[in-house]
């Protein structure tokens, strides 16, 4: 008989003690406090498998979980990879189609629709999910924004000043008239009350303050009319949660739908989600969580560290029993100084809880051990001094090892910092480009800032024309229009040195021209005859006065006279429901090619096809700028799903999709500085040195990581978390300390990701600091940079992972030798296609088969 120890033989894994336990434990709550890099992931892995393959769980009674697309998908290749492995030595297959792997958002949705759910094994409906950029646009649409603060109580004229004076958003005294920061402050303030299932007509009984009263009314009235605008209901991704909630407490199967619940990175997790897993294991009280609390870093998110750090009396409370608590703390990522320097910097917080209080705001007894026993120098700091002079002492250093071999790639030095907006970073980016590095840092500037964003767009102005530059107040204003002029005066550079270029941009304008004139002609046909848009076509009176509009284009009165178009208007006619004029109007007046469209056709001129030639060389490949136009068609499709999938002549009637596209959808993502790219399976260019903000790091590694910046003022709590304590019946870690303990938790993080060599910058001088937790440290012999030899050090192996990647015949491999730029642009960085076709009729047919199957179960089991 095979057993679980022949499949780690095969992989050549041999777990310690404690991962030996954690993978074999098969039954009751799981309790694993895991420090960084203890190989929790590979922990979570085998055990699932050992749940499958030796304890006969079927792979659909798995619900494993985390809280990052990275980290999800490394889990669902890695479940993949392993039973297929198993299948080969066995020849026993496993179907993996059915189980809950992924990111606890999207398993929220998967919930929804699960038949075993609902009763009579109904199919549940999927609500339209907003993430942040939705939301923001959605509430900050003037007509949702007026209508909902009114009926919430506000006066109209001055609803948007009175929400920013109450959120501290001032302007010379007196309350803000930006919409933007209002609808920003609110949506912060909604997303805090879903995540913590605050209702709120209860919470309005608890504050005497009135415009947190109309606050709480507005959060009200947000989440109705996000149910009922439209032709189905949205939601966001905190209310999302609570709709999942709703559906298991109500579901008498919840608990008995799976065998095993497991969630990875517990400490991240919210009020709403725990109370969603302890209700689905409440049966069989198999709940596993992992997790590290001085990992916790996104209470900004709504997550309650308090949820991982008191498991074990939640667990009691929930289910009735202690769990089997066994710590992953032996770190395999990095060298033992490593190690011992972030272990101490924890340590320099006092997380006792205060008198009368007894215990711990962290795991108690938690001590990293490290498996390396290389006692080289591995932490290093800047000689004190000024910026300037660090940073060009943290270069000289990058250089050398990149030039020594120590990295493969510039993309093995990771530069950390709290924010990239420090000024810092841009001293630090000029210093590696004096010598001869380039830095990857999209975050360090808006995105629509970069060079390939710039580029793009620009042409995008002069093809489509810009909208005028208002008297309007607000420097951010103002920066938009000094970039979006900028942009047009390079795109106009672009096109003069590039002849065909020109030309292209010039026949965009005639369509768009001609669109517009077409439609502009058929709405004078319209009105000369007396017929109302909304009104149905009527071919025989209707299509020849159309066809023969005075000024109309061949392409127009060739969609007008289709027989196509005219067998089709025929057929929903005869089946009662016939299309409206305006229908006729907008497709005769359409154009052929969408937003997506032209910015591929674009791609294919001088300037950016240089981007993908620099990203495929063989030698020297640079791939951050086509990571950054990867980024931008995101951007781009995104424009089309929520605003304009056609450019239709209606929309070009007097700048209208210039004012839609520049100065609503543009304008929103300058504000919010929307700036991240992100790839689940290689998640930096090559050939760029990364620049990434702390958070962003969580969950990676690197050989050689520099925290650039070891200073974070504690500025208090943030002002959501001080609005919503009180509306709570719950305590959490006292407000005095919070900021403290976060500030600990995020530096804790980016000292856990170097691998071989740590380094931190030491600025000295007029208005330079640090974090206390660093001072003694840094003054305790760390060694430093103009002491030390990089000979010494270690060169980066090349890393195979444990759990490598599956790939697909057909999508992968045929893929790539068909075109392999292509294989490259749509599979690597994840580029949106321009257009897509979707089988809608199967769709329907397979859906309509599935319930009808679904319903006979249901009334078999009845009977």
């Amino acid at each position: 008989m095979t057993t679980i120890e022949d499949f780690w033989a095969d992989a050549k894994f041999a777990p310690t003690p404690q991962q030996r336990a954690a993978i074999l434990h098969a039954n009751g709550p799981l309790y694993l406090p895991a420090g960084p890099g203890s190989g929790k992931t590979r922990v979570l892995l085998w055990r699932t498998v050992n749940l499958i393959v030796c304890h006969g769980v079927p792979p659909e009674q798995v619900y494993l979980s985390t809280f990052t697309e990275k980290a999800a998908h490394q889990l669902r290749e890695g479940v993949r990879s392993l039973l297929a492995a198993v299948t080969a030595r066995t020849g026993r297959p496993y179907d993996t189609g059915r189980m809950y792997v992924g990111t606890v958002h999207s398993l929220c949705t998967r919930l929804l629709v699960d038949r075993r759910f609902h009763e009579n094994r109904e199919r549940g409906q999927i609500p339209a999910v907003l993430d942040e950029l939705d939301q923001y646009l959605w509430l900050a649409r003037v007509r949702v924004w007026r209508d909902l603060t009114e009926q919430a109580g506000f006066e109209v004229d001055s609803a948007t000043e009175q929400v920013n004076a109450f959120f501290g958003n001032t302007f010379q005294g007196t309350g803000s008239s930006s919409r933007y920061q209002a609808v920003t402050s609110c949506l912060q303030l909604f997303n805090r009350l879903s995540e913590e299932c605050v209702e709120p007509e209860v919470a309005i009984e608890r504050t005497s303050d009135p415009i947190l009263q109309r606050l709480l009314r507005l959060y009200g009235l947000y989440r109705q009319r996000l149910t009922s605008e439209g032709t189905s209901p949205a939601t966001d991704l905190s209310l999302l949660q609570q709709h999942a909630l709703r559906l298991v407490e109500s579901s008498e199967q919840a608990s008995r739908v799976f065998q095993h619940v497991i969630v990875d990175e517990y400490q991240d997790t919210n009020h709403v989600q725990e109370r969603l897993f302890f209700r689905l294991a409440a049966e069989t009280r198999n709940l596993c969580v992992v997790g590290d609390d001085d990992q916790a870093l996104y209470r900004f998110r709504g997550a309650t560290v308090e949820n991982f750090v008191d498991f074990p009396a939640r667990c009691r409370n929930h289910l009735a029993c202690d769990p089997t608590a066994i710590p992953l703390t032996r770190n395999y990522r990095s060298r033992q100084r490593i190690v011992n320097f972030y272990s101490r910097f924890i340590g320099c917080c006092d997380w006792r809880k205060a008198p009368p209080a007894t215990g711990h705001y962290r795991v108690a007894d938690k001590e990293i051990v490290p498996h390396s026993t290389d006692e080289g120098p591995s932490v290093v700091a800047t000689t004190p001094a000024s910026p300037d002079t660090a940073c060009a002492e943290i270069a000289a250093l990058v250089r050398r090892l990149i030039d020594d071999g120590k990295v493969e790639n510039a993309n093995q030095i990771a530069f950390l910092y709290p924010s990239l907006k420090s000024p810092h970073v841009a001293r630090m980016i000029a210093a590696l480009e004096g010598v001869g590095l380039r830095a990857y840092a999209p975050r360090a500037n808006r995105f629509l800032e970069g060079e390939e964003a710039t580029d793009v767009l620009g042409l995008f102005a002069l093809v489509f024309g810009r909208p005028e530059r208002g008297d309007f107040p607000g420097v951010e204003y103002r920066e938009f229009h000094d970039w979006l002029d900028g942009a047009e005066k390079r795109a106009e550079a672009l096109i003069q040195a590039d002849g065909p270029l020109a030309r292209f941009v010039t026949d965009r304008r005639r369509d768009l021209a001609s669109a517009a004139a077409d439609y502009a002609a058929l709405l004078k046909v319209a009105e000369r005859m007396g017929w109302d848009l909304k009104a149905p076509y009527v071919i025989g009176r209707m299509k020849r006065p159309l066809h023969d509009a005075p000024g109309l284009s061949e392409r127009a009165r060739r969609a007008i006279a289709s027989r196509y178009v005219e067998a089709l208007l025929v057929r929903r006619e005869e089946e009662g429901r016939p299309a409206p004029l305006e229908y006729v109007v907008k497709r005769a007046t359409s154009i052929d090619w969408s937003v997506l469209d032209l910015f591929y056709r674009l791609c294919g001129f001088d300037r950016l096809r240089g981007m993908f030639d620099a990203a495929g060389r063989q030698e020297d490949p640079d791939e951050g700028p086509v990571a950054n136009l990867s980024l931008l068609s995101q951007y781009l499709s995104r424009f089309m799903d929520r605003r304009a999938p056609i450019i239709t002549g209606e929309l070009l009637q007097e700048g209208g999709f210039t004012r839609l596209f520049f100065a609503s959808y543009l304008f929103a993502l300058w504000r919010r500085g929307e700036s991240e790219y992100e790839d689940a399976n290689d998640p930096f260019p090559k050939g760029r040195v990364p620049f990434l903000t702390i958070h962003q790091s969580k969950g990676l590694e690197f050989p050689v990581v520099v925290l650039g910046n070891p200073r974070k003022d504690d500025r208090g709590p943030q002002q959501v978390e001080e609005i919503v304590r009180p509306l709570l019946e719950r305590d959490g870690e006292p407000l005095d300390r919070l900021s403290g303990f976060d500030i600990m938790r995020m530096f804790y993080v980016a000292l856990s990701r170097a691998k071989n060599l740590l380094v931190v910058a030491h600025y000295k001088g007029a208005g330079q600091s640090m974090h206390a937790g660093f001072k003694q440290l840094l003054d305790d012999q760390i060694p430093r940079i103009a002491s030390f030899d990089p000979t010494t050090l270690p060169a980066a192996a090349l890393v195979i992972e444990d759990t490598p990647r599956t790939y697909s015949y057909t999508a992968d491999y045929l893929h790539f030798l068909r075109c392999p730029r292509q294989y490259m642009i749509f599979r690597r960085f994840d580029f949106v296609p321009s257009r897509s076709q979707t089988m809608l009729f199967g769709s329907l047919v397979h859906r309509t088969m599935d319930d009808l199957h679904q319903w006979l179960i249901a009334r078999k089991a009845s009977e």
